[in-house]
């Protein structure tokens, strides 16, 4: 049997996924018990965890980040459950998707300094309401951002998660017909919104299930976002484990191996309180559903649900309008609500510092989305031939690299590539986007590659068309347009990586994202401004041209895209 190269690209994406994974994981486990030969670590000592249980605040770190992970997660899902109970296919629906959708592109780090910017004691909410309102003509005195509890930090992670699992339920719904059983259930007397829980949310919650312990996964062990909304002291775990492992003395690499794996844990922690929330949840609905209330009149919730997503939206918008609004601000006092003028002389001061910064943000973002779209084809190609799809493994192998905290295995990884002198090599720093775009890319083309008409391959191959010739003739220009989508997904998420371009550049590679968290600690929100809204502006960018690229190719070509027909 001859050997074909294609065939065994699943596995090599496979083994992409869980080999950096498991690879990392053990380089943080080997230090944690105080093996590092290359630092002086030579035998298996307990003193690396002796040294974390004893550090200050360290419960609290814990505890902030279980609530980070749990509440983000709850919440938007709640939020999400409410919309598409009450609203799907109305005209408010509608226009919430189309707002919601853009902003999934906007990085966290952004969306965050936004959000940063409102609530601030001189932020933008204080300022549109002062002093008529308050009579303050001064800042208040109040702990907002970095309130001491993780308020703000959890706020802003939900809604900023909220777009990620409404666009996700969104496209599983179609799966799973919940327009036929919705109504089956409204005929038998049930409510919009309970009848949608009992019919439709069961069903859906486990074709969703791997994205939302992606969800509890990212906030539980968030490190951007938790710099600039979290609380400073002590600060969430995966902040601290940071501050470790970039400290100038290098015995602290065995503390920050030891907390790595701890962050693990608390993550396994998070996901198993929420493996029993789901039993809990299982439980309390079979017994609403034996109850036989059907809450017909369910209007206040309806109208809450819709402004809590709607408050969302606007939150979110109010966060990246006030970016722009700074960037370009002049002299602006407080309380005064806009600046008395504009003015491009921050962008003219800034524009050739922010030149590198642009450039290798775009070099590392490109070149990892270039791969990871080369291995998405190569897989769905392979699929496509030998009559497959990817299964429930394939599936939790390809979140791995999601569900896994980043600190618990970058630094393992950081470690090993500092071992064989490879560390901050552009390489490397691309590989490790790969990890992280590869998987977006595929969910993201997987169901419209898969979706294409079979008959149009079988036509080609009448015809004598070779496998490879269909595969450039037939698949690619029809489905160009769901790949140029998934390509600027992925290189939306490069843009946003912060923690691997720390750890694996050792800060010899600065980005868009890198410096505008590096400058959230500062007071200069014109500086800021400029950076954040660069960083908003390079995924918008990638959109840009992945529409308008396939509307001048299909120009000539109407109805050769399966979205035509």
């Amino acid at each position: 049997m001859r050997f074909q190269p294609l065939h065994s690209a699943p596995l090599l994406t496979s083994l992409l996924m869980l080999g950096p994974v498991l690879a990392g994981l053990l380089g943080a486990l080997l230090p944690a018990f105080g093996w590092l030969p290359v630092l002086g670590g030579e035998s298996v000592t307990l003193e690396p965890l002796r040294a974390l249980f004893a550090t200050p605040g360290l419960a609290r770190s814990i505890a902030l980040s279980l609530a980070s992970g749990l509440l983000t997660t709850l919440l938007a899902m709640l939020m999400v459950i409410g919309l598409l109970s009450a609203w799907s296919g109305t005209r408010l629906f509608r226009w919430v998707v189309r707002l919601i959708s853009p902003l999934l592109s906007i990085p966290h780090a952004a969306t965050a300094l936004g959000f940063a910017f409102l609530l601030a004691p001189s932020g933008w909410i204080v300022r549109m309401i002062s002093p008529e309102l308050t009579g303050w003509n001064r800042p208040p005195d109040w702990f907002f951002p970095h309130d001491p509890y993780g308020l703000t930090m959890i706020a802003g992670l939900t809604v900023k998660e909220v777009p990620f699992l409404l666009l996700v339920s969104l496209a599983a719904l179609p799966q799973i017909e919940p327009r036929r059983t919705q109504d089956l259930v409204r005929s038998l007397g049930y409510g919009p919104m309970i009848g949608w829980l009992h019919a439709v949310w069961p069903r859906l919650y486990r074709q969703i299930r791997l994205p939302i312990f992606a969800v509890i996964a990212y906030a539980s062990s968030v490190v951007d976002v938790a710099l600039i909304l979290g609380p400073t002291n002590p600060p969430p775990l995966a902040v601290q484990l940071v501050r470790w492992m970039s400290d100038p003395d290098l015995s602290m690499r065995f503390l920050a191996s030891a907390g790595a794996i701890l962050q693990l844990l608390v993550t396994l922690t998070a996901l198993g309180l929420w493996w029993g929330g789901e039993r809990m949840a299982g439980w309390l609905l079979g017994c609403l559903v034996a109850s036989g209330l059907r809450f017909q009149r369910d209007e206040w919730a309806r109208r809450l649900a819709a402004s809590l997503n709607v408050a969302a939206i606007l939150v979110m918008l109010l966060s990246l309008g006030g970016l722009v609004l700074w960037s370009f601000a002049g002299f602006w006092r407080f309380p005064d609500a806009v600046p008395v003028g504009l003015s491009l002389k921050t962008w003219m001061r800034q524009g050739p510092m922010v030149l590198e910064p642009l450039y290798n943000a775009v070099l590392i973002g490109g070149l990892a989305t270039a791969v990871g779209i080369v291995m998405t084809l190569a897989v769905l190609e392979a699929q496509s031939r030998m009559g497959r799809q990817a299964g429930r493994s394939s599936m939790v192998i390809l979140y791995l690299p999601l569900i896994v905290p980043q600190v618990a295995f970058l630094f393992g990884l950081q470690l090993i590539l500092l071992t064989i002198d490879a560390a901050y090599a552009l390489w490397a720093l691309v590989f490790g986007h790969l990890i992280f775009t590869l998987p977006y890319i595929f969910l993201s083309l997987s169901d419209q590659w898969h979706a294409l008409d079979p008959r149009y391959m079988q036509m080609a191959t009448a015809l004598g068309r070779s496998a490879w010739g269909i595969f450039w003739r037939v698949r690619l220009p029809m489905l160009l347009r769901p790949i140029l989508t998934a390509a600027a997904v992925g290189f939306a998420v490069s843009i946003g990586q912060y923690l691997p371009t720390l750890l694996i550049g050792g800060g010899r590679w600065e980005t868009i994202t890198t410096e505008a968290v590096a400058l959230s600690a500062g007071g200069n929100r014109r500086l800021i401004g400029v950076y954040a809204l660069m960083q908003m502006l390079l995924p918008f960018t990638g959109f840009l041209i992945a529409t308008l690229i396939p509307t001048l190719f299909y120009k000539n070509r109407r109805g050769m895209t399966p979205t035509d027909r």
